[in-house]
């Protein structure tokens, strides 16, 4: 691995010998293109270049230990080659995270679908709950969401909701929310106290556009009809709604929240266009290693991700093994120290797939 970031190091140097040429300085797109390069490359060179003078202080600090007589100045290299040892471990570990080639996904917008399962009105009101939870941890990181479209429960929250979220960054650190969430709590109904397993389920796509994704005009049905609501305050008197089927794959997706048959058809295209881009990420993610596919996300949307337990005020993500006794926070929206723990340990499944970085070369 050492090697390879020599290899780097080169490609880095001679970039800048490029960028200094003032033939190539005069040429805009080219000199873009190589300053592009050169700042991608930027952090791992000069991370690489710390971890080359720990490693010579290292051997020097070694050399002290093997061949001096004097106890005091011997005392003085232990306690340097450990404080070494502590920085070579550390820079070790940030430039094999460096080296992990980035997912171009993660940077994109994201279109979030939550959808009550098992448990009746109370897996409802747990959708509306998780749709709340997501909601604020948006509004912490500074980033927009747009409801696309919702269906309210009877009796509170809602059997489904589907929204988008546009922000830096989005769908890197929301993409292993998709899978079954469960809660564990006594609903308000229950008058003997007991408490009730119910469900909802998260959907995680990557927003796309056009380029991505082109879809044949011919492959689509697409329906309009009345839109329906409660009490009748959301009820439209002209065909607003629209629903659009995709033949080929069968996916329906149906929008009825604008009073704009135009508005509901974006809309639902929007939705349609990430769901297919999804299926092409998960096909392409079934082709890889049974060792990838066993990661962190595995695209079986069926499976139970995180329990959120009332009574015992913690959270469990079952896919590392982790419990929070911090549910009340988790739930105002302070996700970002089960996101980082997950993230981690994909990082560390990915490193497994990475040769080992050896401090010898």
């Amino acid at each position: 691995m050492l090697e390879k970031l020599k290899d780097i190091e080169e490609k880095f140097e001679r970039i800048a010998e490029q960028m200094a040429d003032p033939e190539i300085a005069a040429d805009h797109e080219k000199y873009t293109a190589l300053a592009r390069e050169y700042s991608e490359l930027e952090e791992i060179v000069n991370k690489y270049r710390e971890l080359c003078k720990v490693l010579t202080q290292l051997d020097e600090a070694r050399s002290l230990l093997e061949e001096s007589d004097d106890e005091e100045m011997r005392e003085l290299a232990k306690e340097e080659y450990g404080e070494l040892e502590t920085q070579r471990e550390a820079l070790e570990k940030e430039l094999q995270q460096l080296l992990i080639p980035p997912d171009p996904t993660d940077t994109k917008n994201t279109i979030m679908e939550i959808r009550a399962g098992t448990g009746g009105h109370e897996a409802a009101i747990f959708a509306g709950d998780l749709f709340r939870m997501y909601s604020k941890y948006c509004e912490k990181k500074g980033w927009k969401i747009e409801i696309l479209s919702a269906n309210p429960g009877e009796q509170g929250g809602f059997k489904e909701i589907i929204f988008s979220i546009t922000g830096k960054g989005v769908y890197g650190r929301l993409k292993f929310e998709s899978g079954v969430h469960r809660v564990q709590r006594v609903p308000e109904t229950e008058s003997q106290g007991r408490v009730h397993t119910s469900a909802a389920s998260v959907v995680v796509l990557p927003e796309v556009d056009d380029v991505e994704v082109e879809i044949n005009p011919n492959d689509l049905r697409i329906d309009v009809f009345r839109a329906s609501g409660h009490g009748g305050q959301h009820v439209n008197t002209t065909d607003s709604a629209v629903r659009i089927v995709h033949l080929p794959t069968g996916l329906t997706v149906s929008c009825q929240d604008e009073k704009s048959q135009l508005k509901n058809k974006a809309k639902a295209m929007k939705v349609l266009k990430a769901r297919l881009y999804d299926m092409e990420l998960r096909k392409q993610q079934e082709s890889l290693s049974s060792q990838r596919r066993s990661m962190i996300r595995s695209g079986d949307r069926s499976e139970k991700i995180r329990t959120y337990n009332f009574p015992q005020g913690r959270v469990t993500d079952h896919r590392i093994n982790l419990t929070l006794y911090r549910l009340e926070e988790i739930m105002e929206g302070d996700l970002d120290m089960l996101i980082d723990e997950i993230q981690v340990a994909e990082q560390a499944e990915r490193l497994k797939e990475s040769e080992p970085l050896q401090a010898n070369g």
